[in-house]
C-alpha cells in the first residue's frame, strides 16, 4: 500500500524532506513522475507519458502523497519514514492502493533505475 495523509494534516512539512521518492508535496503544489526519481524524458520507454511534465496537485490545503511514487520506504529505510515523523500520526496505509512489498521493490527499482 501507499502512504496517505489523511485531514489531521497541520502543514507543518516535516514529512516532505523524510520522502526518499520525493513522493510527498505540500497542498496545491504541482508533481512530476521526474523529481527525486531517475526517471527522465525518453529514457524510459515503458513510461506511456513524460515524466517531466507537471502534474495537477492531488490534494488543495493539505500535503499529499503521490502514490505513484510512494513505496513505503521499501528498499530504502525499515518503516516509512512518514508515519515516524509526523507529530499528528496523520501518515497512514492507504487502503485503497494495496501493493506487496515485492510490488513496493519493484516500483522502487523503477524509479530510481537500479
Amino acid at each position: 500500500m501507499s502512504i496517505k495523509i489523511t485531514e489531521e494534516c497541520i502543514n507543518c512539512g516535516a514529512c516532505e524532506s523524510e520522502c526518499p521518492n520525493r513522493a510527498i508535496y505540500e497542498g496545491g503544489k504541482m508533481w512530476r513522475m521526474s523529481d527525486g526519481t531517475s526517471l527522465k524524458k525518453g529514457k524510459n520507454k515503458e513510461l506511456e507519458m513524460d515524466p517531466t511534465i507537471p502534474k495537477n496537485p492531488k490534494e488543495q490545503e493539505i500535503y499529499f502523497v503521490v502514490s505513484e511514487k510512494c513505496t513505503e520506504c521499501v528498499g530504502f529505510y525499515d518503516e516509512p519514514q512518514c508515519a515516524i515523523i509526523c507529530p499528528v500520526n496523520c501518515c497512514i496505509l492507504d487502503k485503497n492502493h494495496f501493493e506487496t512489498k515485492e510490488d513496493l521493490f519493484q516500483k522502487k527499482k523503477f524509479l530510481h533505475g537500479e
